[in-house]
């Protein structure tokens, strides 16, 4: 494993992240999730990224219970905070009271006294920004978080928190963790310029598209059994925007050059975006321990301008890059 500092930060994370999103509480069960953490722990992961928000809070305590026992400055844990974590108004989005009781639930679910990373979970256009910038900055200097960031920001809404920050003294972000990958690539032409400019680093969330960088889903044909494709507990629903037949044909033609450096699609496509060197880590899931021995290769691979020149010319016109694409749906609605 590898090393990357987050952002223009001090904190080193490893270059693979492991997260939960579609697996801890709902995709697999408890035991096999914690045996999964601790293969991630074995071949030196050490950056962890949940959300409140997942399996309606299940899935923080099933990684706090897995990293039960565990020296607790040996790894990262990121969390985040925005989505509804209950039936009442103010269970979501990023006002003052929400954050302070998100965090405070977090933290007792994740079973320690302090996140590394806390991140805004998308834009809330209702609560005023200084308000959340401000609630964020008060949990730094509480000792409950150490570093924050966003995710699924537009270049316009960072560049607004950014001078809010400034004008206020306020703590900076570190980082953003946005959908990236070969065929997501919307944050390439404002968001990735502008995080540089600033010293915000990615961690970037579904690196293989949702499985179908894997190459398992074939044209013309139904999704295996068993995948997530025909889950609808896992992203049956968001995976389903790739399954068309020119998308799956595209991404067959990238099987030869993964053979020809002899890396599976998934360690490929994880390499694809760590190529990109304002991409700090990127994070994995697994239902499995095998598929995280196999995923953790991908770290320290170095992919040749050639090779990233052969992946554009395999896939052609498929990767969306609108960088209007990026969108935060409002939590209240």
């Amino acid at each position: 494993m590898e090393y990357r500092r987050l952002g223009s930060s001090g904190m080193y994370v490893s270059e693979i992240a492991y997260g939960n999103w579609v697996t801890h509480g709902l995709q697999v069960e408890q035991d096999a999730a914690i045996k999964c953490v601790h293969a991630a722990l074995d071949v030196g992961i050490t950056t962890f990224d949940t959300a409140d928000v997942y399996a309606g809070t299940k899935a923080e305590s099933v990684l706090g219970k897995a990293l039960k026992g565990v020296k607790r400055e040996s790894y990262e844990l990121f969390t985040k905070v925005y989505w509804p974590t209950g039936p009442g108004k103010n269970d979501r989005g990023l006002s003052r009271k929400h954050i302070m009781e998100s965090v405070n639930a977090s933290l007792k679910r994740l079973n320690t006294d302090h996140i590394d990373l806390y991140q805004m979970h998308r834009f809330d256009y209702e609560t005023p920004l200084e308000e959340s910038l401000r609630a964020f900055d008060d949990l730094i200097r509480q000792g409950k978080v150490n570093y924050i960031g966003f995710s699924e920001w537009t270049a316009a809404q960072i560049g607004d928190a950014i001078k809010i920050q400034k004008a206020n003294g306020f703590d900076r972000f570190v980082s953003s963790q946005p959908q990236y990958s070969m065929l997501w690539r919307v944050i390439e032409a404002k968001v990735l310029p502008l995080c540089v400019a600033e010293g915000i680093g990615q961690i970037v969330w579904s690196p293989v598209a949702q499985g179908v960088l894997t190459g398992k889903y074939l044209p013309g044909k139904k999704a295996p059994s068993g995948s997530r494709a025909t889950d609808k507990k896992s992203g049956a629903e968001m995976i389903s925007r790739w399954m068309r037949d020119e998308v799956l044909a595209a991404v067959q033609q990238l099987k030869p050059i993964a053979a020809n450096l002899d890396l599976t699609m998934s360690q490929l496509a994880l390499a694809w975006a760590l190529a990109n060197p304002n991409v700090s880590s990127v994070i994995m899931g697994a239902s499995k321990p095998s598929q995280v021995k196999e995923n953790v290769k991908a770290s320290g691979v170095k992919l040749s301008p050639q090779v990233l020149a052969e992946i554009d010319k395999a896939l052609g016109s498929i990767p969306i890059t609108d960088p209007e694409r990026t969108e935060s749906p409002n939590p209240r609605a």
